[in-house]
Parts: structure tokens; C-alpha cells; sequence
């Protein structure tokens, strides 16, 4: 029954986790949807330098290089808007959703 409860609780952990690879001077997945409580993470997978940059300032990567990776905990739902501030036509969304309540 434990191994159980242990597997459910890590695969739950793991669909609410969000991945975002930057390539190609963009986000690849520039819309991305979890739960609240998720984690996402970014990794650079470009030559240059990127960030990702909440449009409202409230998360900042600050600079990432060439296999650099940041995350991002998202505790409240919501549209988080986010770019590039170095590259300001890279944009990207994460939306976050309520956390369904077990009954």
C-alpha cells in the first residue's frame, strides 16, 4: 500500500512538471499549462544568451548560456506572460490551474 501511495505521489509530481526548451530564438512550447505548485524549467539550448523574464518582474532568470538550466516554482493560478530580455520578441505563457482537491 506504501509503494503505492509513493508511486502515485511521484507520478503526480511528475505530470505537473513543465519543460521548456529554448531553441532556435524562441520558447519551444511558448504556451505551457500545470497545476499550481508545479515547477517549470527552462533549459538554453541556443548559442546565445537568453532570460526569461516575467512581463509583470515577478521572476527573472537573469542569464542563461548554452546548456544552462533555471526553474520556476508556480505556487498560485494564473497567466504568467514571460520573454526574452535580451531577445524581446521571444515570448512565452504559462498558465496554471487550480490544484484539484481530493474529496
Amino acid at each position: 500500500m506504501l509503494l503505492a501511495l509513493a508511486l502515485a505521489t511521484s507520478m503526480t509530481a511528475s505530470a505537473t512538471a513543465g519543460k521548456v526548451a529554448i531553441k532556435d530564438y524562441a520558447f519551444q512550447k511558448p504556451s505551457i499549462t500545470v497545476v499550481a505548485g508545479s515547477t517549470v524549467t527552462w533549459t538554453n539550448s541556443d548559442d546565445d544568451p537568453h532570460t526569461v523574464v516575467a512581463d509583470d518582474k515577478s521572476f527573472d532568470s537573469m542569464g542563461l548560456g548554452q546548456g544552462d538550466v533555471w526553474s520556476h516554482t508556480f505556487a498560485k493560478p494564473g497567466t504568467y506572460h514571460y520573454h526574452c530580455g535580451v531577445h524581446p520578441f521571444m515570448k512565452g505563457t504559462v498558465v496554471v490551474t487550480a490544484a484539484a482537491k481530493h474529496v
